[in-house]
């Protein structure tokens, strides 16, 4: 009996056993890589009190590798599941690891450095980490470096639990080469120079997510002034003086006047312990947020004296924005990022209101609708169209996400909503919901949730359609007799969706002596509007005047007959509407041809006077005349003698700088390329425009495309004096080499990652490499670019993948180029619909250049 009765036990004890290992198993996160939200979850509900000790030690040599150590302290509310902590490089670079003081054997799979439940306890735990930092994110130069750790690029630097819930304070330390100077999250404590060598060590820094952790060091000069009682300090590497000169007091004022606006709509102090920011050449983006050392891309700062309005608009409103971030974004930060077009939406939407008041003579309601609405119609009409909200589930694709839809179709919603709510309840909404959530985490469901309490409008329905489809209406009128005063305004999805974009706009009617304007409360699909009694008497209806709307409106017949009367309206936001219009127009239902439009935005050149607009003509003329019209239907001749003619009459000196540009974007006959060859050899502008040494450089860039002179480059290379702009252009040399093979070269350097570290230099060589003048020769490079996608969203910042696809693509509109794209994506069944979206939102105008050309040639 004893013998059967052992075999039971150890039946019953194994099948027990087994069962409990099962459902341990089930219970285990899995390892995986990047940081799935179920990982994310998990550790937000057991990890608190988080805080970050990090030393880096940055040797000279840019080759040389960064030794670094770590401790993490946390408290552990449960010791149930091994601690995963993010890293994503080699093992070879952890060479110790300690946790609550002993040594711990090194467990790192799958991005993730394994902790095991028996090294941990529950309450305050150490875990104390010797490594190698990684470089992907370091942006390494031979003197200066920076951090960009957005959105999950922390894990690409030390190890960390890199996601936006689970904010932490950073003590950090740096010793870098004696000459350098650093500048951190927070305030520097002191520092100490040891030979070659100086140390840093800089205070504890606020409570940040660790996306928002940042430090850069390097050879950078410092400026510091005192306004409004507030300090900061500016790095920057800028040696032109005038540009200095011109530029410093403005950059202080307009963060000044920001910082002013914010604590007044907010009612929120500033929030953090400094405020400081950096100007970094080459950077990736306008700007990131991080606390207390804000990044800059250093061109967009510093303008000289001839800097057209534009660029001064785009300067303060990037200022804005990103001191914006510092409520919207980084005290009250994202729960998931899911939700990293709230930070943008409200930094944008700010930004807006306060280069209204920085900016004197700015129009804000011209700046808007010029900035946002072609932005966010350049995706909202394609086949990739993503909605503002979209789902994640592992950081590691929260790159993709990003997009002109956040940035530019997001603030045309918010001031739908504010238009909706009424400006005064929608700003105590936000003041209640940055209280609510100050120095912690919130989700865009959570804002809805009060500001619906506040509106007797449904909310969630508005929110649903809004900010939760992709997509835009397209709006029809009808007149339906002569005698009827009635006009009917009906929206429809272009997809055939049954669903309602409630908003309000207006319509203008225009007299021959006089104007009017009705606004049009668009909540259902179908909407009448009484017309006054002279209604017969209208030369035409201008549909969206205001530019508060959003969608594809439509072009009264009227005005196609005689377009020229849209230049005789006063305001310049209802003549931007209407070109805005006449475009999508152009784009959606050929009711005007490319040819008829170029010809009537060309004629409007010499009578528009608005700055802004003659921006927005000339960008849409240029890509009317590059991607619409066929190369044998192109009268060069005829735009060239219409620009200079348009520049000499402009008696604007930023209007004149503007229409030269476009002159320089088109030219093509050869009396153009000699006179603009001339211009660049004796450097002497056409009278009251003023060129900068990068003016220069783009006008050798130009010229250099047309195959004009040989050794322009090399001339200009010599002329410039600023180091890091040198080398810009000495990177992008080989990509308009008038020799193809030195072009095959440079492009198969790219496929190297390293090789593409410079992202904005990047770009800038491919809008060459693929010039509508060099396509025959670079098509050959398309597969390549797009079998190269993937990777270039592992290894390239969040704008890069879709930059990368945008200077590729934007030139062609061949049948071969479309079939490219068509067989890369249907050979490939399963991949990454995000990066789908990117192909499709890139080659949406190759898609309809190819109907639109082929259409013209029939003609």
């Amino acid at each position: 009996m004893n013998r059967p009765f052992k075999s039971c036990c150890f039946i019953f004890l194994s099948f027990l056993f087994s069962c409990g290992l099962d459902s341990r198993e089930e219970n285990t996160l899995p390892i995986e890589t990047g940081v799935s939200r179920n990982l994310a979850d998990y550790r937000k509900k057991v990890i608190s009190n988080l805080n970050y000790q990090l030393r880096f030690s940055i040797p000279a040599s840019v080759n040389d590798p960064i030794e670094a150590s770590e401790v993490i302290s946390l408290h552990l509310k449960k010791n149930e599941q091994p601690l995963q902590i993010d890293f994503k490089e080699p093992t070879a670079q952890i060479s110790q690891l300690k946790v609550n003081g002993r040594d711990i054997e090194i467990d790192h799979r799958k991005e993730h450095l394994i902790i095991p439940i028996s090294a941990l306890k529950e309450g305050e735990n150490t875990i104390a980490i010797d490594f190698i930092a990684g470089d992907l994110s370091l942006n390494r130069n031979d003197d200066y470096l920076y951090t960009l750790l957005v959105p999950d690029r922390a894990r690409t630097v030390f190890p960390v639990f890199d996601q936006p819930n689970l904010k932490a304070t950073f003590d950090l330390t740096l010793t870098v080469p004696k000459d350098w100077q650093a500048l951190a999250n927070g305030a520097l404590k002191d520092s100490l120079t040891v030979g070659e060598q100086t140390t840093y060590h800089f205070e504890t820094s606020d409570k940040v997510s660790t996306y928002l952790f940042s430090f850069a060091a390097g050879k950078f000069e410092q400026v510091s002034k005192t306004i409004n009682g507030v300090s900061m300090n500016f790095f920057h590497r800028e040696t032109d003086e005038e540009k200095i000169r011109e530029s410093i007091e403005p950059i202080f004022q307009i963060h000044a006047d920001a910082l002013k606006f914010l604590e007044e709509y907010t009612q929120i102090p500033y929030p953090f312990q400094k405020f400081d920011f950096i100007a970094i050449p080459g950077f990736q983006y306008g700007g990131m947020e991080h606390v207390g050392a804000i990044d800059y891309k250093s061109s967009t700062l510093f303008l000289d004296e001839g800097a057209t309005k534009n660029q001064k608009i785009a300067r303060s409103s990037l200022i804005a924005h990103e001191t914006a971030h510092m409520w919207f974004g980084d005290l009250v930060t994202m729960e998931w990022f899911n939700d990293v077009w709230m930070k943008e939406v409200f930094a944008n939407f700010m930004a807006d209101k306060i280069t209204e008041i920085a900016l004197e003579g700015s129009n804000y309601d011209l700046k808007f609708l010029s900035s946002h609405f072609p932005a966010a119609y350049g995706v909202d009409r394609t086949r990739g169209a993503n909605p503002i909200r979209q789902e994640l589930t592992n950081l590691k694709d929260a790159g993709s996400l990003y997009g002109n839809i956040i940035y530019h179709k997001a603030p045309i919603m918010m001031r739908q909503l504010e238009s909706l709510m009424g400006e005064e309840l929608f700003r105590e909404g936000l003041r209640e919901y940055l209280k609510a959530y100050a120095y912690e985490n919130a989700t865009w469901p959570q804002l809805i949730d009060i500001l619906d309490n506040s509106t007797e409008f449904d909310l969630k329905a508005w929110n649903q359609v809004w900010v939760n489809e992709p997509g835009r209406a397209v709006f029809e009128y009808t007149m339906e007799a002569e005698d009827e005063k009635m006009i009917t305004i009906t929206q429809h999805d272009p997809g055939g969706k049954e669903r309602l974009w409630p908003q309000v706009f207006e319509l203008l009617l225009v007299y021959p002596d006089h104007s009017e304007v009705l606004t049009v409360n668009m909540d259902m699909a179908e909407v009448k509007i009484e017309l006054p009694d002279n209604f017969k008497l209208l030369d035409y209806i201008l549909f969206n005047s205001s530019g508060q709307g959003y969608g594809v409106f439509p072009l009264d017949s009227n005005m196609l007959v005689q377009p020229g009367k849209l230049y005789q309206l006063e305001d310049p936001v209802q003549r931007a509407a209407a070109y805005i219009n006449f475009y999508e127009t152009m784009l959606i239902d050929r009711h005007i041809a490319p040819n008829e439009l170029l010809i009537t935005f060309l004629k409007g050149l010499k009578q528009e006077p608005e700055e802004l607009n003659l921006n927005l003509m000339t960008s849409y003329l240029s890509e009317i005349y590059w991607k619409f019209i066929p190369e044998e239907k192109r009268n060069p001749r005829l735009l060239e003698e219409e620009i200079w003619e348009a520049m000499q009459q402009n008696p604007s000196a930023n209007s004149q700088k503007v229409l030269f540009k476009t002159y320089q974007d088109i030219a093509m006959s050869q009396e153009a390329r000699d006179r603009l060859y001339e211009i660049w050899k004796g450097q002497k502008p056409p009278e009251n425009v003023k060129l900068s040494e990068e003016d220069y450089t783009s006008l050798a860039l130009s010229l250099a495309v047309r195959d004009c002179r040989e050794g322009i480059l090399l001339s200009q290379l010599e002329r410039i004096e600023n180091p890091d702009r040198k080398k810009r252009l000495e990177f992008m040399m080989p990509a308009l080499s008038s020799d193809v093979a030195v072009r095959d070269a440079f492009f198969n350097s790219l496929k190297d990652p390293k090789n593409r570290q410079k992202e904005a230099w990047v770009g800038a060589a491919l809008h060459y490499l693929h010039h509508p003048l060099r396509k025959e020769s670079s098509e050959k490079y398309l597969k390549e670019s797009l079998e190269l996608l993937e990777e270039i969203q592992q290894t390239g910042d969040i704008f890069f993948p879709y930059r990368w696809l945008q200077a590729t693509f934007s030139a062609y509109s061949s049948d071969e180029a479309l079939q490219t794209v068509n067989n890369f994506l249907n050979e490939r069944p399963n991949y990454n619909p995000k990066l789908i979206d990117k192909i499709l939102q890139a080659t949406d105008d190759m898609y309809r250049a190819n109907e639109i050309v082929g259409a013209e040639v029939l003609r």
